[in-house]
C-alpha cells in the first residue's frame, strides 16, 4: 500500500528541512516554496513528526525571525530556542537576525 497524499506532502517537507545546515534557520515560507506546498502544510508536517525524529525541525522559524508563537508558549518553543542556541544562533529581543542566520538554499 502506498503513501497517502498527506504523507507524500509531509515527506517533501521533511526532505527540504533535512537540508538546512546546522547554524542556520529557514522560514516556513521558504520551506514551503522549496517543497512546493503551503506554509501551513510545513507547520502541519513538523507538528506530525514523531518524538525522537532526527529531522532538524528546530531550524524552521517564522518570517519575523521568531520561534512559532504557538510553540513559544510551550516547552517546544523553549526546546527550539535552546537547540538553536546550541548551534550558535543568537536571539536578540526574542528574534533571530535573518540577515545573519537565514539559510539560502541552492536552487
Amino acid at each position: 500500500m502506498g503513501l497517502s497524499d498527506r504523507e507524500l506532502l509531509f515527506q517533501r517537507v521533511y526532505a527540504v528541512v533535512a537540508t538546512i545546515p546546522e547554524g542556520t534557520v529557514a522560514t516556513y515560507g521558504k520551506i514551503a516554496e522549496q517543497a512546493g506546498v503551503g506554509p501551513r502544510n510545513v507547520g502541519q508536517a513538523l507538528s506530525a513528526l514523531p518524538p525522537g525524529s532526527d529531522c532538524p525541525w528546530h531550524r524552521v522559524i517564522n518570517a519575523q525571525g521568531r520561534v512559532s508563537i504557538r510553540s513559544n508558549r510551550h516547552a517546544a518553543g523553549r526546546t527550539q530556542k535552546r537547540c538553536l542556541e546550541k548551534e550558535g544562533i543568537q536571539f536578540q529581543n526574542g528574534k533571530v537576525d535573518l540577515n545573519v542566520f537565514l539559510w539560502h538554499p541552492r536552487v
